[in-house]
């Protein structure tokens, strides 16, 4: 057995995708524990075949604690992704609140007896709610307002007790904007990306509600990645940490950048009426100090290489 094993919870989804190459390169083996409704299956197997035996999937539920308790077993350290979406949050919140809670409860208490050396948490930017100002702090007050983002709040909550309690040693990453090569197009905080690149690609302008004010901290999965690694092996744990770029790009920007990216002769649309003007930015740094990291793709590089994707691709957020 290899020194240092991930009991990977939805590994086998976007972000873990990104994640889990750095961890093979960094000595990892890696135990995904997927139940495979929403995973990558091919891409899955491909890890596995090209692994040498260092990944390994448990295709089971976390909502089942009896599983993520046997196969916990022998794990150095855990990484926590599985989730419902904003959306589908909204239109069911009982079973959101039973998986965000019940299974990330399974995992947590299940890391703490077996006594890993780090858990980390994909947590979310939702967790603020409207920020009253920018950047966004840890600090800050917390207002979140679906069944996704509270549980997201609480599971943050839930950690503090098992680290007071059993001496369980954590970080949550409170992602921002995520997009990139391979996500999910339903997606509901980058959508806009995926609907304006349909326009364009298609010879039509994209088109913007309102004046195009509202914002977004775009983050690129590669970064986000990258911060998953960091926040495992960092020495400082036990933490909320936001992993954004520290910069709001408008919805009237993100248009212009994907025009110039697709190479299209077309100028936006407006869509003149009344909009809630929503505007997000990380306070990123915790993530300098804790972690050691920052972002190192812009979203004018981003975007870019999201359009130059041999094939066109889907864009979102976790």
């Amino acid at each position: 057995m290899s020194e240092k094993r991930v009991f990977f919870a939805g590994g086998a989804g976007f972000i873990a995708s990104h994640t889990i190459p750095i961890l093979l390169e960094r000595g990892y083996s890696i135990r995904i524990f997927d139940n495979m409704r929403r995973g990558d299956r091919a891409r899955t197997e491909r890890f596995i075949a090209e692994s040498g035996g260092r990944v390994e999937l448990v295709e089971k539920d976390v909502t089942n604690g009896g599983p993520v308790r046997e196969h916990m077993a022998g794990c150095t350290h855990v990484i926590h992704f599985p989730t419902m979406s904003i959306n589908k949050s909204v239109a069911d919140p009982h079973e959101s609140v039973y998986l965000n809670m019940i299974g990330s409860n399974n995992v947590f208490a299940a890391a703490a007896d077996e006594g890993v050396r780090r858990l980390v948490f994909a947590s979310t930017a939702s967790v603020y709610g409207n920020p009253a100002k920018l950047p966004m702090h840890e600090d800050d007050e917390l207002a979140p307002l679906t069944p996704y983002c509270i549980s997201k709040r609480a599971c943050e909550d839930l950690l503090g007790f098992y680290q007071r309690e059993r001496g369980l040693s954590w970080n949550a990453l409170r992602f921002f904007n995520v997009y990139g090569p391979g996500q999910r197009v339903e997606a509901y905080y980058t959508s806009v990306i995926n609907h304006f690149l349909q326009r364009l690609r298609a010879g039509e302008p994209p088109v913007i509600d309102g004046k195009g004010e509202q914002s977004m901290d775009f983050v690129h999965v590669h970064d986000i990645a990258r911060a998953v690694v960091a926040a495992l092996e960092s020495e400082r744990g036990c933490s909320p940490i936001n992993i954004g770029t520290g910069v709001d790009t408008s919805v009237a920007t993100l248009a212009t950048l994907l025009i110039d990216a697709v190479g299209v002769d077309v100028e936006p649309r407006f869509n003149p009426r009344d909009v809630l003007v929503a505007r997000r930015a990380a306070d990123i740094g915790r993530a300098r100090e804790m972690l050691g990291w920052e972002p190192t793709i812009t979203v004018e590089q981003g975007m870019a290489d999201l359009v130059a994707a041999t094939e066109p691709v889907a864009v979102g957020s976790v």
